[in-house]
């Protein structure tokens, strides 16, 4: 049970449960060095804490060992679990992502050529109908959002200017370091 759909449906009863918003579940890379990314957010603030990730990487992780002892390991193999904040650059992974972030700019990218092309780049003009509008140098597109395999935000000053951090407290003793920003790993 490897797929994404599988996995989200185990991890979110868990996010729901700490008042998070669950914003991707992603399975990557090859048989030897596998991660299970998972990307969640406070509904009110989009961003979590170093606590937040903490938090949430035991829950998920005491859920899918117990899942392991009674030999219905949803993963096969090693790999590791990261739990993290989606960032100032995030996924749009819902329909509703694209209303929040109306006004910024994206990319997305098609899982089939459209008119063409499989990408495409301009502000987000929100949504209508189940369709993602974006504001491109060739006028307004409507793109169904059943056919968008990815899209992200494009980091500018002005996403940079509409996103402030939680707090900046603690940030002298996280400098020295290693650069895992809100980041949970667990090797499983």
């Amino acid at each position: 049970m490897t797929d994404s759909a599988a996995l989200t449906a185990l991890i979110q009863p868990e996010a729901t449960a700490l008042g998070f918003a669950l914003v991707r579940v992603k399975l990557f890379g090859g048989s030897d060095d596998r991660t299970l990314q998972v990307m969640a957010e406070r509904p009110d603030t989009r961003q979590l804490t170093i606590e937040d990730c903490s938090a949430l990487s035991r829950r998920i992780s005491d859920v899918l060992d117990a899942l392991e002892a009674e030999g219905r390991d949803p993963i096969d193999g090693a790999y590791r679990l990261e739990v993290s904040s989606p960032g100032i650059d995030r996924p749009l992974t819902r329909l509703t992502d694209f209303d929040d972030w109306r006004g910024h700019e994206a990319r997305v990218t098609l899982a089939e050529k459209r008119d063409g092309r499989k990408q495409f780049k301009g502000d987000l003009a929100g949504t209508r109908d189940g369709d993602v509008l974006l504001a491109t140098d060739a006028g307004e597109v409507a793109i169904p959002f059943a056919a968008i395999a990815d899209a992200k935000l494009a980091l500018t000053d002005r996403l940079i200017a509409a996103t402030q951090p939680l707090s900046t407290d603690g940030v002298e003793e996280l400098e020295d370091e290693p650069a895992e920003d809100a980041v949970a790993e667990e090797q499983n």
